[in-house]
């Protein structure tokens, strides 16, 4: 009693695999989920009914143009604001400049059609309506985007400044 040999080691049990648990999230998400994967089935269902062909292949198309063209050109895009300012040491406004560039290009992307005019007879005919006032207002959206980026940054630095002073 109390020798050296007498020393209590802990119990060694054997450990048991955990069970994985899987993140599935509330009934509410779930139930939203599984609408939003029937609307998108009906949506398939009805888009293909007509024209398959003619969907998938613009769908390869476009996906082609976006990986081939697009992609390359933006990331070069990207990759000289990036370039142009760091070389002024001013790398932390890149995203005032990458946000409502990436917003007036997506809605140019979306929008193509009508601001470039090329289906403005159908356009017309379907609605009765003008195309002449999209390219207007994709510059007036892509204005308010990069003014509207300007002045948070300005208020950044406004910030920044009475902060550090």
């Amino acid at each position: 009693m109390g020798g050296p040999d007498d020393v209590r080691r802990p119990v060694m049990r054997p450990r048991l695999p955990r069970l994985v648990r899987v993140p599935v999230g509330s009934p509410l998400q779930l139930l939203l989920l599984a609408c939003s994967f029937a609307l998108a089935a009906y949506a398939g269902v009805r888009l293909l009914a007509d024209d398959w062909f003619g969907v998938a292949l613009w769908f390869v198309g476009a996906a082609l143009l976006h990986d081939l063209v697009l992609l390359p050109l933006y990331a070069v895009a990207d990759r000289a604001v990036v370039r142009g300012l760091g070389a002024v040491r001013r790398r932390e406004w890149v995203p005032y400049v990458r946000v409502p560039a990436a917003l007036s290009g997506l809605l140019l992307l979306v929008w193509f059609p009508l601001i470039s005019g090329r289906v403005e007879w159908r356009y017309r005919l379907g609605t009765g309506l003008s195309v002449d006032v999209f390219l207007a207002r994709w510059l007036l959206i892509t204005a308010v985007l990069f003014g509207g980026s300007a002045l948070l940054l300005t208020l950044r630095l406004l910030r920044l400044r009475r902060a550090a002073a």
